[in-house]
């Protein structure tokens, strides 16, 4: 069997996979990344944050990026029955990027891999990984390619940014259950005949349909938009026959999308969605490091997969190198539990969203505009920054801040 040697194999192409290796790549080490599938190929996760834009911008992407031209994204907005809560990341509390993208994946994934081969790192599409073998921190990775062509490729470190393939996990029997409530979309990408109908296309719009249904709107440059509506089971199984005329029956019950998505010609029929949330007790081993869904996938609300996915990267070859070079490396305290400082953060406000907690927030009579600064930069995906008291106090914060705007609202109904 053909056998090939690199410093780091990188398992995944997606968003974590390419930053991790176009960083590892520029320190100056061999890297290879294996790809189960061709490119490109379609993949949820179409609203970035402000916070992915510094690890993208370390990997060298911003520029090929920024020339596809995709849609400038500046803020979030929520809605519930005609009420409207805007959040501009301009007014966010922590410094850093006030801006982003809305991405058709499938052009924004393609994009990071041919730039990451542009840079000298080879990229084999439509390879699976079938084994890995580990002995201390080296390696041996048995792939197949789609013609049954097997090879194997001995390394020093491997990178896992296999998304919701979570090679690794799967392998060694790591995976366990998600804390969150399983939860399925129904989605389709729209032609938005009817754009001039919506406040703004430079923002995500999230509609409140019922409690624990929600709708994503997230239009593009194209000017496609991409639909999908979330909910549990018993809410999907209302909705009879195909997926088209579920879909439809969907738009037709909400006010908010009811004329501006009549009868629009979709782009492909709609797709579903489901058992998205896992994760895993441990993001690293001796000769490995999870990144991105690998570590957990939470939910689409919050648009957090593709910002965990890229700092986790981001964070993990910063190590990898050190690693590599012969320094010590406290994986726990270094990347374990920053990792999981992010993950926590963003599912306490899913759970928040899903339980109504934000939903007193967001639609408060008279919001306390330090407090929104606050809370917004939870929602560009500043996760990490402590001097924010909604992100150093994320179980409990939220919740105080409802339980007082209920009381002081039922105090004074007409304030």
């Amino acid at each position: 069997m053909q056998t090939e040697k690199v410093d780091v194999l990188v398992i995944g192409a997606g968003p974590a996979g390419t930053v991790a290796a176009s960083i590892i790549n520029k320190a100056g080490y061999s890297v290879k990344i294996v790809e189960k599938l061709k490119f490109p190929r379609f993949v949820i996760g179409e609203s970035l944050l402000p916070r992915c834009m510094d690890a993208l911008t370390e990997a060298g992407f911003i520029d090929a990026i920024t020339e596809r031209g995709f849609q400038k994204k500046f803020g979030a907005k929520f809605v519930k029955n005609g009420k409207i809560c805007d959040f501009t990341f301009e007014e966010q509390h922590t410094p850093g990027w006030t801006w982003t993208w809305q991405v058709q994946r499938a052009d924004f994934d393609h994009t990071l891999a041919q730039t990451v081969e542009k840079m000298g790192v080879p990229v084999e599409y439509e390879t699976t990984v079938t084994d890995i073998k580990f002995t201390g921190s080296d390696s041996v990775t048995t792939v197949e390619d789609i013609n049954g062509n097997k090879k194997q490729i001995e390394a020093r470190f491997i990178v896992d940014g296999s998304g919701y393939g979570r090679v690794i996990p799967r392998l060694f029997n790591l995976e366990k259950q998600s804390v969150l409530q399983p939860r399925k979309a129904l989605f389709a990408h729209t032609e938005d005949i009817r754009r001039s109908m919506a406040d703004e296309p430079n923002r995500i719009t999230a509609v409140v349909h019922e409690k624990g249904v929600w709708i994503w709107i997230i239009p593009f440059s194209t000017g496609v938009t991409s639909v999908g509506f979330v909910g549990d089971h018993t809410f999907h199984d209302r909705f009879a026959g195909t997926p088209e005329e579920q879909f439809r029956a969907m738009l037709d019950k909400e006010p908010y999308t009811r004329e501006r998505f009549k009868d629009v010609p979709f782009v492909f029929e709609p797709r579903k969605l489901e058992a998205w949330s896992a994760t895993t007790d441990k993001f690293y081993g001796e000769g490995f490091v999870l990144t991105g869904n690998v570590t957990e996938f939470l939910d689409p609300i919050f648009s957090s997969g593709v910002t965990l996915a890229t700092v986790s990267a981001q964070t993990a070859a910063k190590l990898v190198i050190r690693k590599l070079k012969g320094e010590a490396v406290d994986w726990e305290k270094e990347y374990m539990e920053p990792t999981l400082q992010g993950v926590n953060v963003f599912r306490s406000y899913v759970m928040a969203w899903y339980e109504g907690t934000l939903d007193t927030i967001f639609f408060s009579k008279n919001p306390d505009q330090e407090i929104k600064q606050q809370i917004c930069s939870v929602l560009a995906g500043y996760v990490w920054d402590q001097s924010n008291p909604y992100v150093k106090n994320h179980e409990e914060g939220p919740k105080r801040l409802a339980r007082l705007i209920e009381l002081t609202e039922k105090l004074n109904p007409t304030a």
